[in-house]
């Protein structure tokens, strides 16, 4: 496993809006939680609305080939809108959540936590992606409630034999989890973590994605040597923004970890 000092230029990162990023990894190129869509409301069950706040700063349509989307659950439209849910149909591959793949059907598929599979690279080699566990909860509430209510999320890591470990946190609000993952993967070169502190009345305003602090909390369990945040602009329930995790890292003095953009 490559480990931290590796050039960035062999994992370039497109920060696209939200939680939508572009990495481009062996020569495979991946979209994590495609949310496209302009501006609008978004009304849930239970009387809960979620406001896109921001456009895409680019169309499906630009992007180019993506030879997999990375999606870390299908059940909320600040992960997957419905132009991101019509971008699946042209993906020959998505990975995500057991339950996801089976209600979204077509090229998906499921992988459980600790679960790989491998994808051919342009060059003969093989990317292995393997889903990790995500809590979309205050983690303090326990697993079983917190997907009860908010249900299953996975993160994903990349490994190849001659590149740098990446991690995509997905929507994740639980530090013991990225512990554990740092465990088995670190140190991790690049993560692309999603953040903005986004809290809902469904848990009293707690949090259901880690705050800035945290990132940067996670940024040291996992021994990143680059850190894109993501999931921290474009919609109303993000309640930190990514000036709050850029101050987040300087006091914890981990500018120089940051990429923006």
């Amino acid at each position: 496993m490559s480990a931290v000092g590796t050039p960035e230029e062999h994992v370039p990162v497109q920060v696209l809006g939200g939680p939508t990023a572009l990495i481009t990894y062996g020569g495979l190129r991946f979209l994590t939680d495609p949310t496209f869509d302009e501006p609008g409301d978004y009304p849930l069950p239970g009387d809960l609305v979620l406001t896109k706040t921001a456009p895409s700063p680019v169309a499906p349509g630009d992007l180019g080939a993506v030879d997999a989307v990375l999606l870390s659950h299908d059940e909320h439209p600040d992960n997957l809108d419905h132009s991101g849910r019509a971008f699946l149909a042209h993906v020959p591959l998505t990975l995500t959540t057991t339950g996801g793949a089976a209600r979204l059907g077509g090229t998906a598929r499921g992988l459980a936590p600790w679960e790989s599979t491998d994808l051919r690279r342009p060059d003969g080699g093989a990317v292995t992606v393997t889903a990790v566990p995500a809590l979309h909860g205050p983690e303090a509430l326990g697993t079983e409630r917190v997907e009860a209510v908010s249900g299953k999320v996975v993160g994903f890591v990349l490994t190849s034999a001659d590149l740098p470990t990446v991690y995509v946190s997905g929507d994740n609000a639980s530090l013991g989890l990225v512990k554990e993952i740092a465990a088995r993967f670190g140190p991790v070169d690049t993560v692309v973590l999603f953040a903005g502190a986004p809290r809902l009345p469904l848990f009293d305003d707690g949090l259901v994605v880690i705050d800035s602090a945290q990132a940067a909390e996670a940024a040291e369990l996992l021994g990143a040597r680059r850190v894109v945040p993501v999931h921290c602009d474009s919609w109303a329930h993000f309640t930190e923004s990514r000036e709050d995790v850029v101050a987040a890292f300087t006091a914890a003095g981990l500018a120089d970890r940051l990429q923006l953009g």
